[in-house]
Formats: structure tokens, sequence, C-alpha cells
């Protein structure tokens, strides 16, 4: 087995977020059974979790590039943000914060009319700015170069001159006892302070961000109204939302709501 090889597959993953076997065969010129043991001996040291015709970067060792994040559970995403567009109607005035399925949602909102979307995520703006049925306020602060994102105090202060209708959030990592988390506390500091200044809060997340950690509380899954995902795949998680009345839409279930 080629130890340089191995470093390949890896930095691959990390770029790309998922990788293939077929694609690895044909760039590395080397037989499917090879690149099967090559991704084997990368789960069995916590670096990959292994996917139906491949493998994808193990999410809860680190905080991955935003291109792989992008990349991974795309269509999951692109469900979530049509179904979350489909919460907001037109004329509502809503923040939308920094994360890759938070852009989802803000492509779904493209259509809609008289929004007013504040926001600390360039890319979210840059996404809305071209229509011009909808105002788009950005807020002021550190631009994070990894994202795009805009962070600390004065985005803080930002956001704390706004109440509006609804925020759409994202977290890095859902906990099992309900904390929402993520990896930068400067973000963090943002994330709460559109919590505390929104009616109705919308937790947007892949299922994958329950097999994720991160060290930064954002907050709890009380503080949530409506949970968007493909799928909730913990009956623990599911009790919670219950018992904080959070109301639970699955898109891998034709876009079903449950009313918790």
């Amino acid at each position: 087995m080629s130890a340089q090889r191995l470093l390949a597959i890896l930095e691959l993953a990390r770029t790309e977020g998922v990788v293939s076997v077929d694609h690895l065969v044909d760039r590395f010129e080397v037989t499917p059974q090879t690149i099967r043991k090559d991704l084997n001996q990368l789960c069995e040291e916590g670096e990959l979790l292994r996917t139906h015709g491949g493998a994808r970067i193990a999410t809860n060792v680190e905080n991955m590039a935003y291109e792989a994040r992008r990349v991974l559970a795309g269509d999951e995403k692109g469900a979530i943000g049509r179904a979350v567009a489909n919460k907001i109607p037109n004329g509502s005035s809503l923040f939308v914060n920094i994360g890759t399925t938070t852009e989802a949602c803000a492509k779904a909102l493209v259509t809609h009319r008289d929004l007013m979307v504040i926001t600390n995520n360039i890319n979210v703006a840059t996404i809305l700015r071209p229509s011009e049925a909808n105002k788009v306020i950005i807020a002021s602060g550190e631009v994070r170069s990894s994202d795009g994102g805009i962070i600390g105090e004065s985005a803080v202060d930002f956001i704390g001159q706004f109440k509006v209708d609804y925020a759409v959030i994202g977290a890095s990592a859902l906990d099992t006892d309900g904390a929402l988390l993520d990896f930068d506390y400067r973000e963090v500091k943002v994330a709460q302070a559109i919590i505390s200044n929104a009616r109705h809060i919308i937790l947007v997340a892949d299922s994958t961000k329950h097999e994720r950690t991160a060290p930064v509380r954002i907050g709890h899954l009380s503080q949530i109204d409506s949970f968007v995902t493909d799928e909730c795949p913990s009956e623990t998680y599911r009790s919670l939302l219950k018992e904080f009345e959070v109301m639970l839409t699955e898109t891998n279930h034709t876009g079903l709501t449950h009313s918790l």
C-alpha cells in the first residue's frame, strides 16, 4: 500500500468532501480492489467514513474547508433550502447566517418578493443581490477569508439593531443533549445575536451534523422553533424535538412536516 497514495486520497477528500472509487481508480491507475483497501485503511485510522461507492471526510475530525462543506450533501442541502423557502412568505424580514446550508436557502429565496434579508454572509448577499424585488443588508465586521463570513463585535452590534420575522441559522454539529455547536467563537457570538433578535428561528442542518462534534456552544434546541433537515436519524434527538415543541421537516420524507 502506497503511503503517498493514501496521503493524496486524504487530501482529495479534505478538498472535495467526498471521493469515489471510480474516480480514484482513474486518477491513480490502480485496481478498484486497491482503492477499496486504501479507503478501508483511512477509515480504520478515523480519517474517512465509507459511503456507497467511495468515502467522505470524517467530519467530526476537523472543520472542513468551505468547498468541501459545500459539496458534501449538496442535494440534501438544496432540498432543505427549498423547504425553508416554502416556510417564509413574501414581505418577510429575516436573518440568514454563515453556512453552506443557509446559502442553499438563499438560492431558494431568490424568487420571493419584498424580503428584507440581513446577513453576515457575503455569499448569501451575492446570491440575493441581483433580485430587485428584495432588499439585502450586509453586516459590518471582519470578513473571514475561508468562507466569506462576517464575524466579530461589529457584526454582533449590527445585528442587535434589528428585530425580524425569521432567522435561518446553521450549526456545525448537533449534540445529543440538544446543544447546537460550532468551531469559531466569534461566529457563534453573531449567531447568538441573531437568535435573540428574531421571532421565529429556523435551524437548518443535514443529517451528517449528527455525526460531528465542535467545541463552541451556539445555543440549545429549546431556543429553536423549526428544524429543517433531510433526515433526523436519532430517536434521542426526535424526543428532544417533541419535548421542546420544535416543528420538524424532513425533506427525505417528501417534504413532510411533523408537528411535534
